[in-house]
């Protein structure tokens, strides 16, 4: 089902048309209304009329997050704050939380882009769609809640948590689809396991899961587990929440609803814009926002673009799921490591559960990478023999893969920390000040 078959099929030369009308009126209201984006773009030399053409946007300066931090609260505010009838924030776990604005205008937006979301994943006004993402100033929940709405759903806002009732209320309630992250649905998976809940009779048949890097094994598992197709969908507080992206039955890339926000892919050392097809740094512009219009954000995910019509019949820029961030990346004995990578592995062991942590820490001059992952119930109570063939496959792997040796400790299910959000996977303990137990870079 195709929410808006208008602008979601809009052919390629219009909609480019569209993009650029869009952004020129954009850039010249973040120059006459927001102080910060004026000073950054006379800093750079460049003034909104010198955007002639679409690929004139590269001359423009990036925004950073700390940008949104260094005008905490409401200085990238593009109207008053009279305005404004919705603010959301990030969670600030370092320095300031990141804040965003929407006015009515940008939730009614917001909901039009998650419509389409859902529609992708072959929601529609019949089905009943249980949103356990955060509700609250996280975006997820309410982003969600809105959308569906929107084309007509009936909508259970239950939120993350309390995890029996969630599979409860799958059973009593008949839910047909499930928005959460990735993590929490094996968490929910895990329950209907000790509830014995046969998912035969459940009437889910999707997932919208996103807010974290996921592979695709760990969507395979996702399918098997909980008896429903998973669609990776894909946003950001900074642009406007989830309903940035999202799949279509074919599974082929994320259409991006760029009529709203254009995408560019760029080097994420030296900010060169990359061709098409190259992999790189996500970056977005906000083109119909009103109360925060964000130019050139810098995303730090890793992502590749097509402009290949879909299958489905979308004309939209497609992004290929993300495989990891800039920032998320560790650089351990002078390689790059994603933890991506390592879930992948993992999630082709079947004797693994697909809970794990990363563990990176100094010994004497030298980084060790351990790996934290769950073993099946059956497995771990095996004679010792068949746990060091696992552990040593497992540590052959994950060698194969990263070009580097890891310690691999296998423990016992349910003994790594769940999530009800976003999933923990790092400690990183080269940067603690205050002993092992006590902080570090966690993601």
């Amino acid at each position: 089902m195709i929410w808006n078959q208008e602008m979601e099929c809009l052919p390629r030369e219009e909609r480019r048309a569209l993009q650029l009308y869009r952004l020129r009126r954009t850039l010249r209201r973040v120059y006459e209304t927001i102080p910060a984006y004026r000073r950054k773009f006379d800093e750079a030399g460049v003034k909104p009329d010198d955007l002639k053409h679409l690929e004139d946007l590269q001359k423009f300066p990036f925004t950073s997050k700390d940008d949104l931090r260094d005008n905490y609260p409401f200085g990238l505010f593009a109207v008053p704050l009279k305005d404004v009838v919705r603010i959301h924030s990030s969670s600030g776990t370092t320095g300031k939380p990141v804040v965003v604005g929407y006015t009515r205008e940008d939730v009614d937006l917001w909901a039009e882009t998650i419509a389409r979301t859902i529609c992708c994943a072959g929601g529609g006004p019949d089905d009943i769609i249980q949103v356990a993402y955060g509700y609250g100033l996280f975006t997820g929940g309410l982003g969600l809640h809105y959308g569906a709405e929107k084309i007509g759903a009936t909508v259970i806002p239950i939120s993350g948590g309390n995890t029996k009732r969630q599979v409860m209320l799958f059973e009593d309630f008949g839910v047909t689809m499930l928005a959460c992250t990735p993590s929490y649905s094996l968490c929910i998976a895990e329950m209907m396991d000790e509830m014995k809940v046969d998912r035969s009779k459940l009437k889910l048949k999707a997932g919208v899961f996103g807010a974290e890097p996921w592979s695709n094994s760990m969507r395979n598992e996702i399918e098997e587990r909980m008896g429903l197709k998973a669609y990776d969908i894909y946003g950001l507080s900074e642009i406007i929440g989830p309903g940035v992206s999202s799949e279509c039955e074919y599974q082929d890339g994320l259409h991006i609803c760029d009529d709203h926000f254009i995408p560019e892919i760029v080097n994420p050392d030296t900010g060169e814009v990359l061709p098409e097809g190259e992999k790189g740094e996500l970056v977005f512009t906000c083109i119909t926002k009103q109360a925060f219009p964000t130019i050139r954000f810098r995303t730090r995910d890793i992502s590749r673009l097509t402009t290949e019509p879909c299958r489905c019949g979308r004309t939209a820029t497609r992004m290929e799921r993300t495989s990891g961030r800039t920032d998320d990346m560790l650089i351990i004995r002078g390689v790059n490591v994603f933890p991506s990578q390592i879930e992948s592995v993992l999630m082709e062991i079947e004797e693994t559960e697909p809970h794990y942590l990363i563990v990176v820490d100094k010994r004497g001059s030298m980084d060790e990478l351990e790996i934290r992952v769950e073993v099946r119930e059956q497995i771990f109570s095996d004679e010792v023999r068949k746990l060091e063939e696992l552990q040593h496959k497992i540590r052959k792997e994950i060698e194969s893969v990263l070009g580097i040796s890891a310690v691999v400790r296998l423990v016992e299910p349910k003994t790594i920390e769940r999530s009800m959000g976003k999933a923990k996977r790092v400690v990183d303990r080269r940067t603690l000040e205050n002993g092992p137990e006590t902080g570090g870079k966690v993601s």
